[in-house]
């Protein structure tokens, strides 16, 4: 098991990682997420031993890293797999995948199992993006590291191709049975693949648990605002249930929220329907989704609402409309700002 304990990274003057604890399960996918600067991408170099560390241990199985002992990269068996794939260009992929590889049966297992049988003969200009990922990492898994860094592994790739390729990764790891962090700046990504998700903010993690739990009960407004479409709105906590301008929702607590409190919504949360007269807001703008529309709608008392409803709603800016909060499960509770 790979473990993290109270890492800290400076450059320079500056704290870039700060007090960072986590703890890597066999087999388990650990996704990071945050902002630009942030640190993701610094804590994969620290873990891969590329930059040194200032403060706290990583440990994992037969050696252990500190401040006072850098273990160097060749001596942690990571494997590491980059957004721009780094594969040698005059190779072919058998042989890319075979680079500095004792024995080549584990080439060739990854190889059939990532769907490039047809391809080892074809050098990196031949191949499509997707594929050149599906290289790396099955480069990576044929020299059976102790555990995985993937830095931004699909931001190269079209949407289409993302969706399909994230899935593919999954199921190559876990077949692996090799733990694995992957850093993403795409939340959905984050959110549907991992077994759990760190969201980082200022180098510091703000929350570690369940993509569901992350989500559903995020705890901070940072941690909600990052993994999706938020609003809040004023209400009063009354017995677990949160009484607003548009209606009551179960709500849960967060770091003990109670009275006059702020509910947090998602756009799929609430229903809107278009109104002639009355209604209790009005439309500022809305985004044509394909398969849905996203509405911002200012309420009556001033607070903006993001409403995601099928596609087939019409409604224009300066309309009146009608929301109602229709959800079923509990929702996150702030204190009031």
């Amino acid at each position: 098991m790979l473990s993290v304990n109270n890492l800290s990274v400076d450059y320079g003057s500056t704290r870039v990682v700060d007090k960072l604890n986590l703890a890597l399960a066999d087999s388990e996918i650990l996704m990071l997420v945050g902002p630009t600067g942030c640190g993701k991408t610094t804590i994969l170099q620290a873990l891969a031993g590329l930059i040194p560390i200032t403060e706290g241990e990583i440990t994992l199985g037969a050696w252990s890293a500190s401040a006072k002992n850098q273990v160097p990269p060749e001596k942690r068996n990571v494997g590491m797999v980059f957004q721009d794939f780094a594969l040698f260009p005059h190779l072919t992929v058998q042989q890319n995948v075979c680079f500095r590889l004792k024995d080549p049966a584990l080439a060739d297992h990854w190889i059939d199992l990532l769907g490039l049988s047809s391809l080892r003969n074809a050098k990196p200009d031949r191949l499509s993006g997707g594929q050149k990922q599906r290289v790396a990492l099955a480069r990576t898994l044929a020299h059976e590291p102790v555990f995985i860094l993937l830095d931004e592994p699909l931001s190269n790739l079209d949407a289409a191709l993302k969706d399909s390729l994230r899935w593919e990764i999954r199921s190559a790891l876990k077949t692996a049975g090799v733990p694995a962090i992957w850093v993403t700046h795409d939340q959905e990504e984050a959110l549907s693949v991992g077994d759990r998700v760190g969201i980082l903010n200022g180098g510091k993690l703000e929350q570690l648990d369940t993509p569901e739990t992350c989500f559903c009960e995020p705890s901070s407004r940072f941690v909600a605002r990052f993994l999706g479409e938020a609003s809040f709105i004023p209400g009063r906590l009354e017995q677990g249930k949160v009484v607003t301008a548009i209606g009551d929702a179960p709500g849960t607590p967060v770091d003990g929220a109670n009275g006059e409190v702020d509910l947090l919504l998602r756009p799929d949360d609430v229903a809107l329907a278009p109104v002639f007269e009355g209604g209790n807001g009005e439309i500022s703008w809305v985004r044509y989704e394909g398969g849905a529309r996203l509405f911002a709608v200012n309420l009556d008392d001033g607070t903006q609402v993001k409403v995601r409803v099928s596609h087939e709603v019409r409604a224009e800016p300066g309309s009146r409309v009608q929301l109602n909060v229709i959800t079923t499960h509990p929702l996150a509770v702030f204190n009031r700002k």
